[in-house]
Order: C-alpha cells, then structure tokens, then sequence
C-alpha cells in the first residue's frame, strides 16, 4: 500500500473568513466550500491543519464545523509535507529577483 502524501492547511483566510482583524478568543465562520474542498482532498491526502492559533481551540472549531474527521493533527509547527497551502506565501521559483518582486508586490486575496 502506498503511503499518501499529507498537505498542511492554513486555518486563517483558507479555511474560514478571517479579514486580518485576529481575536484570540474567536475564530471566524467557516468559508464557503470549504467543507466540501477538503472531503475532496481527504481522498486522495492526508490533512493536517496548520495554525498558529491555541491547537485546542482551532481541533474545537474543526469539530464544531464537522470537518474534524479529515484531519490528522493540528499543529504550530511546519513539519513535512507534500504541499503547503497558506493564503500568505509565495512559491519560490528559484530566482531571487523574482522571489523579491513578487516578496513587494504581494497582498492577500481578502485585502
């Protein structure tokens, strides 16, 4: 049996609505699709949900939204994966003049 690859998800403007306006005390609302992208990717991948959040406040939201099921672990802390998938990075393409460009051009897509 092969091993599936895993691919770390960004809770914060991946998975739900959040604006840039951080409460530790409350995570926004699940984003539309969601729920349904990551049964997708559940699959054929395993999840691991990447936060920099209190670990057991955002297993609480996982839970609460019903998608806890998908996920392997929640965790602060970069560990290996096949992809990372983050509303704040940039690939890097192996040219630094372009790294640097698209470093001073880059916004995020819910500013």
């Amino acid at each position: 049996m092969e091993k599936r690859k895993t691919i770390l998800i960004d809770l914060d403007g991946v998975l739900n609505t959040y604006d840039g306006n951080y409460s530790e005390n409350y995570i926004p609302e699940v984003k539309k699709g969601a729920k349904e992208f990551i049964k997708k990717l559940n699959k054929d991948y395993d999840l691991v949900l990447f936060t920099t959040r209190n670990n057991l406040k955002a297993t609480k939201w996982l839970i609460e939204n019903k998608i806890d099921k998908y996920f392997k672990d929640v965790t602060s802390v970069k560990t290996p994966a096949y992809l990372y998938l983050d509303d704040r990075a940039i690939e890097f393409n192996g040219d630094y003049q372009n790294t640097l460009k698209q470093i001073e051009d880059f916004k995020v897509y819910w500013k």
